[in-house]
């Protein structure tokens, strides 16, 4: 593992100007365009490289520990290695039968192999601005949970042999050669984090067929617009898991007083006087749309689940893992 720095020193070298080119950090849409790199995102990019080091460290643990005693996920497929033996169905090939097992018993029984094809995931982490918060200073940003579980899941999910891409919002982001891949999934997530992204989600048109997407982000766009992503997906045969990264305050609403919400997003303050009375309605609210997204995720053939950042990640890796293990 190298030390703290080469994550800081890979973006410096980036920022010497108002523009940067990195064609090893471009997406398919667009591998040499000159991006302008404002303050906020250049802060936000150097504060996000000098956590990395740590959420690498973290996320590799996480899964070795997820990893620890898991069993295999089989499915019937093209591949050398034994599966199971199961009944011949009726009109089966007789070539598929296999004659020596059929022998010991009263039944014709079939020798099925184990499926040896690795699948596509799609990684997306949402790095825009409402992700860099927190309620507590003793609890990780929404942006700190999302990236630490996406990059267990990668470590996860690369030790199973599935191959591993990154999105960015315009499309395929094509890593950069060297280190482990949690390195460059880093690297390529801190360049990402110093450019402007031109859309709030992933383009569905930019996603190969039949491959598994996890989408993690704090959920905080228009419902129609995540509806219209999941439904292109399912179009796609894209089966997406939807990982809610929630700040403990956003589902409970616990302040007292007069209060002054500022948005992290150039929205305009608002000021409730008394917020405790709106606490039920709000946590009303809240629940109905995390149901509401829940329940559109499933209906379209995806999986949702909710991740409150003060919780550990373990039982949320596990869950997803789990879900991610099912082929399509």
């Amino acid at each position: 593992m190298r030390g703290p720095s080469f994550l800081t020193a890979a973006f410096r070298r980036n920022k010497a100007g108002t523009t940067t080119r990195a064609p090893h950090f471009a997406t398919q849409a667009d591998e040499s365009v000159a991006i302008e790199q404002p303050s906020a995102l250049t802060q936000q990019a150097q504060a996000l490289a000098a956590r990395m080091p740590d959420l690498i460290v973290q996320a590799n643990r996480t899964a070795a520990t997820l990893t620890a005693g898991q069993h295999p996920q089989h499915r019937a497929g093209w591949g050398d290695t034994f599966w199971q033996y199961r009944p011949a169905q009726p009109g089966e090939p007789a070539a598929h039968i296999d004659w020596r097992q059929s022998a010991r018993s009263t039944h014709a029984y079939v020798r099925e192999t184990e499926a040896e094809s690795a699948q596509t995931i799609l990684l997306w982490c949402d790095l825009s601005g409402s992700m860099n918060w927190q309620s507590r200073t003793n609890i990780p940003t929404k942006l700190e949970s999302a990236i630490l579980l996406t990059l267990a899941m990668a470590a996860a999910l690369a030790r199973g042999g599935e191959r591993i891409r990154l999105l960015s919002s315009s499309g395929m982001v094509y890593l950069p050669a060297g280190g482990s891949l949690l390195e460059r999934l880093a690297l390529a997530l801190v360049f990402q984090a110093s450019t402007p992204q031109k859309n709030a989600l992933p383009a569905a048109a930019a996603l190969p067929r039949h491959a598994h997407l996890l989408l993690t982000s704090d959920l905080l766009c228009e419902t129609e617009t995540l509806h219209g992503l999941l439904h292109q997906c399912a179009a796609r045969g894209v089966r997406t898991h939807v990982l809610h990264i929630a700040d403990p305050a956003e589902l409970s609403l616990p302040y007292e007083g007069r209060i002054e919400f500022t948005g992290l997003e150039g929205e305009h303050p608002i000021e409730l006087p008394h917020v405790q009375t709106l606490r039920a309605d709000y946590t009303h609210l809240a629940s109905a749309r995390s149901s509401q997204i829940e329940h559109m995720a499933v209906s379209l053939g995806h999986d949702y689940l909710c991740h409150v950042t003060d919780t550990p990640a373990t039982p949320t890796l596990l869950a997803l893992h789990n879900l991610m293990g099912r082929r399509v």
